[in-house]
């Protein structure tokens, strides 16, 4: 499940950041953020598979689907054969490539003794599959992938392994809580947060839900039903991406998430704001032990969201800025910076982002959070005496832009229409100038 490295940092021109400014990871992994480089090599696996090069087509493929900042995928040649890892979360998918065919399988727990339960659920899941299995391999519940070399072009071959990879990572907890029987396996590779980042993650996870259930009890249930509801969804959304828990606890962010939005027509909006504060009533009760040990990193190499058009992030930033006018006018300051941070986290946590817009929204991650970056090593701000800072924001986003120039030509904010005068108005202004972003790529270039 996806991760962004970010420098915490934002010097203005005359400094430099220090070598020791820690790197923290934030947000879930897009693959949404291939350079030109990458994108080309999709094109030439297209081309070299359709010219019947399988195996030349084979490497391009996994050129592309390489990270090599994430270090997610591996591809060794052994004379006529390959072999292959893929890691996604928990998971790593492995797999072999002979003159034939290539398979992949993925383990996701160990079954000691059989379970007619167990194998009643992986049956059902079955259904659910377009081009992998479940399946039983000694006693070790897997999943399986496998393809004849001539018909594993680019994309089956990208959707065929997403599918075992993405559907493994979330599986195997789900499986694993529901089933006492069941054991964890392959799962070593994991990175659990140092100590530092483990406390204050902690303490601002309990602290945020702590003061919003706080914050929408002091309104009125029925005429703020539309900004309580702001309050608590920016917080989930906020959760998931500075926190960025894994396993069980994102299970919880993404079951929360699901009981607001399923059968909207059959509840009313007081009726859902209340579904959402128990559920962050009975998240604040969990035993801190329970929490911290869904505190980890790991590699991946599949987004869980799709990409969406730069009109759907447009429209979802538009509509929340439009609703916030009232709070701003009425002096409910606090709301207008919710409900504008919704409109971006939303898309953050909904869609596969293109990476300078996930570092856009990181940036004013940091401006709307700015203690607790600096509680977990932020050394160069980006508020100073509690206002945005001109140069450095307006550094932070030209190092933003120009790695992609080649890709996004016609990418370009325009930093003289912000207004630095404070937070809420610098956000409106810098989400109106993200709404008009041209992510357009040249023509064969997108990916």
């Amino acid at each position: 499940m996806g991760l962004f490295d970010k420098w915490f940092g934002g010097a203005s021109k005359e400094e430099k950041a220090p070598p020791s400014a820690p790197m923290i990871r934030f947000g879930r992994y897009s693959d949404n953020n291939k350079s030109l480089a990458k994108t080309k090599r999709w094109f030439e696996a297209e081309d070299l598979f359709k010219a019947k090069k399988f195996n030349e087509s084979i490497e391009a493929f996994f050129d592309y689907l390489r990270d090599e900042e994430a270090d997610n995928v591996q591809l060794k040649k052994e004379g006529a054969f390959y072999s292959f890892e893929i890691y996604q979360g928990t998971k790593i998918v492995k797999g072999l490539i002979n003159e034939q065919e290539i398979t992949a399988s993925v383990s996701l727990a160990r079954m000691e003794k059989p379970s007619v339960p167990v194998m009643r659920r992986l049956l059902e899941l079955n259904y659910s599959l377009y081009y992998s299995r479940y399946a039983l391999q000694g006693d070790k519940l897997c999943m399986l992938f496998d393809t004849p070399k001539d018909t594993a072009s680019p994309n089956k071959l990208y959707y065929g392994l997403k599918e075992i990879a993405t559907k493994a990572d979330k599986q195997d907890d789900l499986l694993i809580t529901d089933f006492n029987t069941l054991q964890a396996v392959d799962d070593s590779h994991v990175t659990f947060f140092p100590e530092q980042e483990t406390e204050t993650k902690y303490r601002y996870f309990q602290h945020w839900i702590q003061s919003t259930l706080k914050r929408v009890e002091e309104l009125n249930q029925d005429s703020f039903s539309g900004g309580i509801a702001y309050l608590l969804l920016t917080l989930l959304y906020r959760i998931d991406y500075l926190i960025t828990p894994e396993g069980k606890l994102l299970n919880e962010i993404e079951r929360i998430n699901n009981l607001y939005w399923s059968n909207k027509e059959e509840k009313t909006s007081v009726e859902r704001n209340q579904i959402l504060k128990d559920a962050f009533h009975k998240l604040l009760a969990w035993p801190k032990e329970e929490v911290v040990k869904y505190f980890y990193r790991s590699r991946a190499s599949f987004a869980i969201t799709m990409p969406k058009p730069h009109s759907a992030i447009a429209d979802s930033i538009r509509s929340a800025n439009e609703n916030m006018f009232w709070y701003r006018d009425n002096n409910y300051a606090d709301i207008a910076i919710a409900v504008m941070e919704y409109g971006l986290a939303y898309a953050q946590y909904s869609y596969s982002l293109p990476k300078p817009l996930s570092d856009f929204f990181d940036l004013m991650m940091e401006i709307n959070n700015p203690i607790f970056y600096a509680d977990l090593g932020a050394t160069h701000h980006l508020l100073q005496n509690d206002r945005p800072s001109a140069d450095r924001i307006t550094q932070r986003i030209e190092e933003i832009i120009r790695p992609f120039s080649d890709k996004y030509p016609k990418l370009h904010l325009d930093t003289s229409k912000l207004n630095f005068n404070s937070i809420l108005e610098f956000q409106l202004s810098f989400l109106t100038e993200i709404e008009n972003l041209n992510f357009d790529s040249p023509p064969h270039q997108t990916a």
